[in-house]
């Protein structure tokens, strides 16, 4: 007796009355499953398959060849196509945009920001009322030339490979941070 077999199309599973002549018999004969089975096999041969592969690039190749103009017609003949494909380049643009390194931004490398900062010491847990205001240049340690000499501290910040420089102190001394 034939038992019934489910389909192993995750989309369909229904369950079919293989066919006796097909001994292993997974996708029942819904259009769909059987070109997903296709599909399937397709991919895993061209994964295995070297000659199978260089036959399939032949094979296109040639056609391309002989089809020189499709892809011009079907743009020509499709243009909700094309708008389609524009708005979704410019949406690939923009996300290689985010991930390119600007020459002009440091971005998040660094824990603190160029800006200007006060600087409230602190002795246990009670802080004195006396603020310095100091002002940081951060400058990566590849670029000493942008520095003058007398007012870059040329030692590595935080760990990280910049230097720090500051200005405007509270009394007219440059202070270091620690």
């Amino acid at each position: 007796m034939i038992t019934k077999t489910r389909c192993a199309n995750p989309k369909c599973r229904r369950l079919f009355l293989p066919d006796p002549r097909v001994k292993s018999q997974r996708y029942c004969s819904r259009r769909e499953c059987q070109r997903l089975r296709k599909r399937r096999w397709q991919r895993e041969k061209m994964e295995t398959d070297r000659d199978y592969r260089l036959d399939q690039m032949e094979s296109r190749q040639c056609w391309r060849e002989q089809n020189r103009d499709y892809s011009r017609r079907y743009r020509a003949n499709h243009p909700e196509y094309v708008q389609r494909n524009r708005l979704l380049q410019r949406g690939r643009d923009q996300r290689r945009r985010e991930n390119l390194a600007k020459m002009d931004e440091s971005g998040s490398l660094y824990p603190l920001s160029p800006g200007v900062y006060h600087l409230i010491p602190a002795k246990g847990d009670l802080a004195k009322m006396d603020a310095i205001s100091s002002k940081y240049f951060l400058i990566p340690n590849g670029y000493p030339f942008l520095a003058k000499k007398d007012s870059i501290d040329c030692r590595p910040s935080f760990g990280l490979g910049c230097a720090t420089k500051e200005v405007a102190a509270h009394d007219g001394e440059n202070h270091r941070s620690s």
